[in-house]
């Protein structure tokens, strides 16, 4: 009998093959072993995933530090996990959207008179959430560099895992609850405010615990980072308004703001 993963040679009484690590499965596909497959993987306390997911808030050390120092059997490695956050907030997306349309106001979030520059600016982060969430880990990972110098535990590549995780499971985590909210009747703009200072604490946490700091020079370190972090924001900003600038987007806000006072001066009048 050969491993249907690798085809190495295996005992007729195997389970799981000595090479590759993958279980014999000598039965045919049914409902019922497929049902039995989904629960397994997806709904058995110790599963890899389900065991990520709670050991990254219970003990991220274990978790990032264990797969950093080569432990990469016990839990869901970083590069699985974000493509499983990408998928699930593609979907929470998808549902919220068509479902629930009212909640995606952002207006609490916004400066009076510019919702539509806002709303402009939301609509095109959304639509390109999965390459923000890629492109926000290696600047996460470089402020981070900078910011813990002197700390040389973590090199560049490590600390781009030690984010993965931590996006992968704010997005997992954000995605559930905004579904939640959305059905509550609760807004992505009070989302938003809810959820930016626990993303905070989060990675506050597993930097904590990972760099094995007391409070007082963590605090010192995370100020420094979302210094340089806001910094940086500041420069996308920029850039983001010059190519909304050149590609005629904010000409049209422009417009359409123009447009909104006019109509409220001759409702006033």
């Amino acid at each position: 009998m050969n491993c249907k993963n690798c085809n190495n040679q295996l005992n007729n009484d195997s389970d799981f093959c000595n090479i590759c690590g993958g279980k014999v499965i000598r039965n045919r596909l049914t409902f019922k072993n497929l049902f039995e497959h989904i629960s397994e993987t997806f709904f058995n306390y110790d599963n890899k995933l389900l065991r990520t997911l709670i050991d990254l808030f219970k003990k991220p050390e274990v978790v990032i530090g264990g797969y950093i120092d080569g432990i990469r059997k016990r839990y869901v490695n970083p590069i699985s996990y974000f493509g499983l956050a990408i998928t699930l907030s593609g979907l929470y997306l998808i549902i919220v959207t068509k479902f629930y349309p009212e909640s995606m106001d952002f207006s609490i979030l916004t400066a009076p008179g510019q919702e539509e520059f806002q709303k402009k600016n939301m609509s095109f982060v959304q639509e390109y959430q999965s390459l923000f969430m890629m492109f926000y880990i290696p600047i996460y990972a470089l402020i981070a560099r900078i910011t813990f110098v002197g700390l040389r535990k973590f090199n560049y590549t490590e600390l781009l895992v030690i984010f993965m995780f931590t996006q992968a499971q704010i997005s997992i985590v954000s995605a559930f609850s905004t579904v939640i909210l959305a059905i509550c009747g609760i807004t992505h703009g009070v989302i938003s405010l809810i959820m930016l200072p626990l993303m905070i604490i989060y990675n506050a946490f597993v930097l904590k615990r990972l760099y094995k700091l007391t409070i007082g020079p963590m605090i010192g370190r995370i100020l420094l980072f979302f210094v340089i972090l806001g910094v940086c924001f500041v420069i996308g900003g920029i850039i983001a308004a010059i190519i909304m600038f050149i590609n005629g987007d904010f000409q049209e806000i422009m417009e359409a703001q123009k447009a909104a006072k006019e109509v409220a001066v001759v409702f006033i009048n």
